[in-house]
């Protein structure tokens, strides 16, 4: 492609951006943000509260930036942070918030292991973390972290949510509340006995590894993984009807009864306009994992992102870790790539009032 050409095309691609940000606000409800950056000298290291699950962020540069969210009698304060390239450095942000306006969302809390009776299947099923032993250290994450952190803004944020896999079967639409249904205490009680049945009920046993197959002369890798691939979580190993279950909030949360459920099979549209309707503008985004499902299903952050200021609490979170006993390094990586566009906190960084005082 001609230079005069490449330039042409990324004027355009330019005026394009502008508009489609024109569209986005009307002037009025603009305000104009100065891009001040001034050099933090001997910044500490980025989430380092709890090492055992997280690998501290540590870069040379660090800049201190204004205030970007600033809301009319803010009663939340939450230091973020971002990297950019461009800036050659991170990029630590103060930011305002009306708990009223904000909701706390848990990305994937699978009661998987956990005494509710949806177990991993024996020899060789897979589920949530894929290892029993790494589900009950996601289990451990989530007592000591995650759940302290929720019950501490329970009753301040607007909403607290969990999203889960799946349809609002029968069981879970009486168990739980969501977007559209309040379900009555003698609901709860009824969907609790019915999930303790149907859960109970399941047989968790799939086959055992293969002892043999064929492979080619040729070709004897591609031939391996095929019939023995790294993961298979489908009916072999555990079991038709596995993913059908009803799957329950973990039990390492306490689940109020104001708090909301999130179907993913509903998709996004309904919990965006949920959100809207009430007057939620930010969202404190919490849970698993955060290579997969953090980013990508209904309440990820690739959706929330686009409607509302979204704020990654990086220490709540657990990536994925194949082939390592802990998660650390899988999580610094995977918050470290969401950094380049999206805001991230975390834990003792997210103050109230009193808490700032």
């Amino acid at each position: 492609m001609h230079h005069s050409a490449m330039t042409l095309r990324a004027a355009t691609v330019a005026l394009l951006l502008a508009a489609t940000a024109g569209a986005q606000q009307s002037p009025s409800t603009q305000r104009v943000y100065q891009n001040r950056l001034t050099r933090i000298e001997n910044p500490p290291p980025l989430l380092a509260d709890h090492p055992e699950f997280f690998e501290p962020i540590t870069e040379q540069a660090h800049f201190e930036a204004p205030p970007l969210v600033v809301d009319k009698g803010a009663d939340l304060h939450v230091r973020a942070w971002r990297f950019s390239y461009n800036a050659r450095g991170i990029i630590e942000i103060p930011n305002h918030l009306k708990a009223s306006q904000t909701a706390v969302i848990m990305v994937h809390p699978w009661g998987i292991d956990d005494g509710q009776g949806w177990d991993t299947p024996e020899p060789a099923g897979v589920a949530d973390f894929c290892t029993k032993e790494k589900n009950h250290l996601a289990a451990r994450h989530t007592r000591q972290i995650v759940r302290p952190f929720i019950n501490r803004l329970r009753g301040k944020a607007a909403f607290v949510m969990y999203s889960l896999p799946g349809s609002k079967d029968p069981i879970r639409r009486k168990l739980y509340r969501s977007l559209d249904h309040r379900p009555s205490a003698t609901e709860r009680r009824e969907g609790a006995a019915q999930l303790t049945a149907k859960l109970g009920a399941f047989e968790y046993r799939g086959e055992p590894l293969p002892a043999q197959f064929s492979v080619s002369r040729d070709r004897p890798v591609a031939d391996y993984f095929r019939q023995f691939p790294g993961l298979d979580a489908g009916a072999r190993y555990n079991n038709a009807g596995f993913w059908n279950l009803p799957i329950p909030v973990t039990a390492d949360v306490d689940v109020h009864t104001d708090d909301i459920v999130i179907y993913d099979d509903e998709g996004y549209p309904p919990l965006k306009t949920f959100l809207k309707r009430h007057g939620v503008r930010h969202v404190l985004l919490t849970g698993y994992a955060t290579d997969m499902c953090f980013c990508e299903t209904t309440a990820g952050y690739q959706n929330l992102s686009r409607d509302f200021n979204v704020f990654l609490v990086g220490d709540a979170s657990l990536a994925t870790f194949p082939s390592n006993r802990s998660p650390r390094f899988a999580v610094n990586a995977a918050i470290s790539f969401a950094a380049l566009n999206h805001l991230v906190t975390q834990v003792s960084w997210v103050k109230s009032d009193r808490e700032e005082q």
